[in-house]
Order: C-alpha cells, then structure tokens, then sequence
C-alpha cells in the first residue's frame, strides 16, 4: 500500500483525531511514547510510515481499540 493510499490517509486522520481527542500535544504523545516530537509529526502527516507495534502503542496511549484505526477494520 502507498503512503498516499486514502486508506492510509484516513488512518493518518485518525491517528491525529485520537491524539486531539485525548487532549494531548505533539509534545506530551511524545514525552509519554519516550519519543521525540518529530516522530509524532512525521508520523501523523505521514512523513514516516506507522508499523503495526507503533500503532498499538498510540491505541493505548490514546485509548483506543487498535481497529479505531484501521476503518475498513472497525466497519466505520
């Protein structure tokens, strides 16, 4: 799948959404994930590809289930 796939990108909305939703800066994803907030950037634009690890550690920092991000998963 290419990064500029729509599925993709709505994961990458999602990805964005879940952190906004949890009332949390770039920055403190960031500090949480022991991350930089570059990676946090670049993650949600799409800068840098999630893998399947990434992507459950944002599920829980964010608090929520993996398939919220992943609609064609979620039936969303």
């Amino acid at each position: 799948m290419k990064i500029h796939d729509e599925r993709y990108q709505e994961f990458l909305r999602r990805l964005r959404k879940a952190r906004v939703d949890a009332k949390l800066s770039q920055s403190e994803a960031a500090r949480r994930l022991g991350k930089t907030q570059a990676f946090i950037c670049k993650s949600e634009v799409g800068e840098r590809r999630v893998d399947f690890v990434e992507a459950a550690l944002f599920a829980r920092l964010y608090r929520k289930k993996l398939t919220y991000f992943a609609p064609a998963l979620s039936g969303s």
